[in-house]
């Protein structure tokens, strides 16, 4: 069996700090984002260890590995995704997110019309294996922790009957999370500016969301993760809020460790010092090893802001424990 840790959340919610601390176990190890979009710059995209990706001796060797095994890996497109290599009217069908039993069955059946597309999952589901394969193969590690985030994924890795998969569902405050949408560049990426969009100093304004449509998002992602969820054992996952992991890292992540099945008493180097090459949100390319709750909505929302979160999102919210 491949043992896979999933982290199940809204997008910057902190999955790629959790991630990171878990990869510093001895037992762990992480990439970040296996569902492998949005690189941007694939020529300035720079590795956690702070090579160019394209220069990473390790990712070399993933795609030796990866080539040996019959799976043809592109940096530029790793073809992980679920969408990868699918037909318009695929794409269409696997654009929304998670809905629960009845609309999944609804997606399936339509999928189902599509020909190709029964062979086409076979081979996404073999190569995203391979890939687990490969990077466990790589690092020497029991367990892999991929912060994909999203639900559509999860729902088809779960199909792989090898995959040992324990979810851990990621909650952030809606309110901070609906900021980081409305300026990803200012709120959810590299400090040095000289490292944002990938590592290569690029603009993301083209990200930026209203808040109304911010709000939506992180709903939405929340909303997918309670209806996957809820067809999952409840041995099965486990639930942990980014704020606690911030006031109290230790007992979080010992708590973690002992639900993925590894020994929680190890010792860990710090996660800045582990020997990561993470793809995924650019405070992997940061230096600091300080974890603290990043709170500054309290100070950039302003009224108007906060009301239109609280008509999309405030019920949502308030129901995980945020007032």
């Amino acid at each position: 069996m491949i043992r896979l840790a999933y982290l199940l959340a809204a997008s910057h919610s902190g999955s790629t700090l959790l991630a990171m601390l878990l990869g510093a176990h001895p037992d762990v190890c992480t990439v970040g984002e296996l569902k492998w979009t949005s690189m941007g710059d694939i020529e300035r995209y720079r590795c956690s260890c702070g090579e160019l990706i394209k220069q990473c001796k390790f990712w070399a060797r993933v795609r030796e590995s990866m080539n040996a095994k019959g799976f043809p890996f592109d940096l530029k497109d790793a073809r992980t995704d679920v969408r990868s290599g699918t037909r318009p009217y695929e794409r269409r069908l696997l654009g929304p997110l998670h809905r629960g039993p009845f609309l999944e069955a609804v997606r399936d059946a339509a999928l189902a019309l599509s020909p190709g597309w029964r062979r086409r999952l076979r081979e996404h589901l073999a190569r995203n294996r391979a890939l687990m394969e490969t990077v466990l193969e790589a690092t020497g590690k029991d367990v892999l922790v991929d912060s994909s985030k999203i639900g559509i994924r999860l729902k088809y890795l779960l199909r792989i009957p090898d995959l040992d998969i324990r979810v851990i569902r990621l909650i952030r405050d809606g309110r901070a999370v609906a900021l980081t949408y409305t300026d990803p560049a200012a709120f959810a990426d590299a400090r040095d500016p000289a490292l944002k969009g990938g590592g290569s100093g690029a603009s993301r304004d083209h990200q930026r969301l209203s808040m109304e449509r911010a709000a939506r998002e992180w709903r939405r992602s929340n909303e997918e993760a309670e209806a996957l969820l809820a067809q999952l054992p409840r041995t099965q996952w486990i639930s942990l809020r980014y704020e606690d992991l911030c006031a109290n890292p230790e007992a979080e992540l010992r708590r973690l460790f002992s639900f993925i099945g590894v020994d929680p008493g190890k010792p860990r180097p710090d996660f800045r010092r582990t020997d990561h090459h993470v793809v995924g949100n650019g405070m992997r390319l940061d230096t600091t090893s300080e974890i603290r709750v990043d709170n500054r909505w309290k100070d950039v929302l302003g009224p108007a802001e906060l009301r239109t979160f609280a008509s999309v999102a405030g019920a949502l919210n308030r129901g995980l424990g945020y007032a």
